[in-house]
């Protein structure tokens, strides 16, 4: 491997690698950094997160600017503020020995006024978030028509984030002939798009494969019912005494909820997401950093830019939309070349995803067990022991100790030792003594095939599809959300146009039909029925696949159910709905929760065969009479 010195790098950046403590340079620092400083090119660069890359462009454009002058001579854009904070005290860093340098961060949350004049100042070197270096063009307050070297960093996220509009707009005003570095972890159509437009005959590095991990985490994954998530986080958190970890989640939402329910149960937890303020997202981040918060819940997005030291794990809660996405998640440990662990808690239905994430990432994951209460015991009683081992002598203590051993005088080692590590065996062992085995096996990897069915389960028709914005997967989380129902408890979710189908358990039918009466999303009825699945012929099977579902929809149940002035909704053959649910501020969650326990309520009356037995409606929520209070 070279050294930094080999790579043609001056005296002064390298007086401020030997501040830095840097040795040898990574593997694309190794490949960019010469290509950049000897060529005026282009250059793509794909990387794994953590590889090393600010170094990789920021050396170069450090050399090739002239640091006399105050015109703005590189651009450098990146999607989140803490990313461009960073890479900003970085560069500031890479360039402390050379005199005159300013480098100036420009990002939405603070003084517009304030960046504006630094920038004024004269900043050879601007990092900035696409929104914000937007804006600031707009508003004439930076001149970037003199851009020598720009850089996209993290360009995929950035364009996962929609940024790609400001991307171009920005771009654009820069000079034809200037010099693009693109750096990016994953190479999707867009970044390929971007590439293309503004680029000219670029170079390309790879580390590893494209879209290909880093060799220094190890990905495993644990396999449970969708219900038992979060307990199973809790066993990997109180298996793992010293983790240090980010757990992603899917949502806002998710993410909050599961930190909130991380500190009620003692954890060392905090939230990172977007609904979040600056001032906010600045105290938690500052709190992981410190060590204060011992296991970061974050989204995707707010996570970009995270460059904390020393993350042992990274957990995948729930897996992202975007199968991409998992590769920055595990690039957010086993960084500067020390080890990490990639976790991802996943239920049967979500095998088929992990196998793609396997070709993408170009590793296996390998199978491990959500360890058992006993052995989590062990784990934490040991822990306890080993630091009480490590823990140096206070002096202050020996005042204190005459009276110590007075108490326990007639206590041996072996009883005092034993009375000593039962205080904190006991926690563990009453929590987890009778606990039970969160681990399944097996699985069914198809589209939606979730959790195979016991033969007791309800089929039924919702009146919302692909025209209101939903796809399967966005429908079975939505009702999961709404159901307060585990992920694998909605399955064999079937999308159509204007409608759908989807199972449960017949154990979870009085809770669905209850809760979808009356029930309105964005101001629409949502009318939910049992319906029998026959499949037509010709059809796949899947509830409405065939004609079938057409000829339910011409029956009036797959139409538009709007009435203007929140008028009362029928359906076909069924009797007027009456009562409103409240739509005032209540939990409903509450009396979601309620119902599981409810009281068998009388056999619905039978609404009649439909479309001559192709779709046999059984019963309909609609065609109820009213019930007495």
């Amino acid at each position: 491997m070279s050294t930094f010195q080999e790579l043609g790098l001056n005296e002064d950046l390298l007086k401020g690698i030997t501040d830095l403590g840097f040795e040898t340079p990574s593997e694309v620092q190794e490949k960019a950094i010469p290509i950049l400083l000897n060529e005026e090119t282009d250059l793509v660069a794909l990387a794994q997160t953590g590889t090393g890359k600010t170094a990789a462009f920021g050396f170069p454009m450090l050399q090739k600017i002239d640091i006399a002058s105050r015109t703005t001579q590189g651009l450098i854009l990146s999607p989140t503020r803490e990313l461009c904070l960073q890479i900003a005290n970085e560069m500031k860093a890479y360039g402390k020995h050379l005199k005159g340098l300013n480098v100036v961060a420009i990002y939405g949350g603070s003084s517009i006024t304030d960046q504006a004049r630094e920038v004024k100042r004269g900043a050879q070197i601007i990092v900035a978030t696409p929104g914000r270096m937007k804006d600031m063009i707009k508003r004439r307050l930076v001149d970037i028509t003199k851009i020598q070297y720009s850089v996209l960093d993290e360009a995929d996220e950035m364009l996962n984030m929609g940024f790609k509009e400001d991307i171009t707009d920005i771009l654009s005003g820069t000079p034809d002939d200037k010099n693009t570095w693109l750096f990016s972890a994953t190479m999707p159509k867009e970044v390929s798009t971007i590439a293309r437009k503004f680029m000219n005959d670029p170079q390309e590095i790879t580390v590893g494969h494209k879209n290909q991990s880093t060799n220094t985490v190890s990905h495993e994954y644990y396999m449970v019912n969708a219900r038992d998530r979060y307990q199973a986080l809790k066993r990997l958190a109180d298996a793992n005494p010293n983790i240090f970890s980010v757990i992603f989640c899917r949502t806002k939402r998710d993410t909050q909820k599961v930190a909130e329910n991380l500190i009620e149960d003692g954890y060392s937890a905090g939230a990172l997401h977007g609904d979040l303020s600056q001032n906010q997202r600045d105290i938690v981040m500052k709190q992981f950093r410190n060590r204060q918060i011992q296991m970061l819940v974050a989204t995707d997005v707010a996570a970009r830019g995270i460059d904390v030291d020393d993350i042992t794990h990274v957990i995948n809660y729930q897996l992202s939309d975007e199968i991409e996405t998992y590769t920055h998640r595990s690039g957010r440990t086993g960084r500067a070349g020390k080890t990490g662990i990639s976790m991802v808690i996943v239920s049967r239905s979500e095998l088929r995803r992990l196998k793609s994430i396997e070709r993408i990432i170009n590793k296996k994951f390998e199978l491990k067990e959500v360890p058992n209460g006993m052995a989590i015991c062990e784990v934490q009683l040991m822990s306890s022991a080993k630091k009480i081992h490590e823990t140096q002598v206070s002096e202050e203590i020996d005042k204190y100790l005459e009276d110590i051993n007075a108490l326990f005088e007639e206590t041996s080692k072996e009883e005092l030792i034993k009375k000593f590590f039962s205080a904190e065996f006991s926690r563990f062992y009453n929590y987890y003594q009778k606990s039970k085995n969160l681990n399944v096996t097996g699985g069914d990897s198809g589209r939606d095939s979730g959790r195979q069915s016991s033969g007791s389960a309800a089929r039924y028709f919702i009146n919302v599809g692909e025209k209101d914005g939903f796809d399967w997967m966005k429908l079975k989380d939505f009702l999961k959300e709404v159901l307060d129902l585990g992920r694998d408890d909605v399955f064999k979710v079937d999308c159509k146009d204007t409608f759908s189908f989807f199972n449960t358990e017949k154990e979870h039918q009085e809770k669905v039909l209850a809760f979808f009466t009356d029930y309105k999303h964005e101001g629409r009825f949502v009318n939910v029925e049992i319906t029998e699945d026959k499949p037509s012929r010709g059809g796949r099977g899947r509830g409405g696949s065939g004609s079938g579902g057409g000829r339910r929809r011409e029956g009036g149940f797959g139409g538009d159910r709007r009435r203007s002035g929140g008028g009362d909704r029928r359906s076909s053959g069924s009797g007027e709905r009456r009562g409103r649910r409240s739509e005032g501020s209540g939990d409903r969650s509450d009396r979601r929760r309620g119902s599981d326990n409810s009281p068998t309520r009388s056999k619905r009356s039978d609404g009649g065969d439909r479309d001559k037995g192709e779709f046999k409606t059984t019963h309909s929520r609609s065609g109820r009479s009213r019930r007495k209070d």
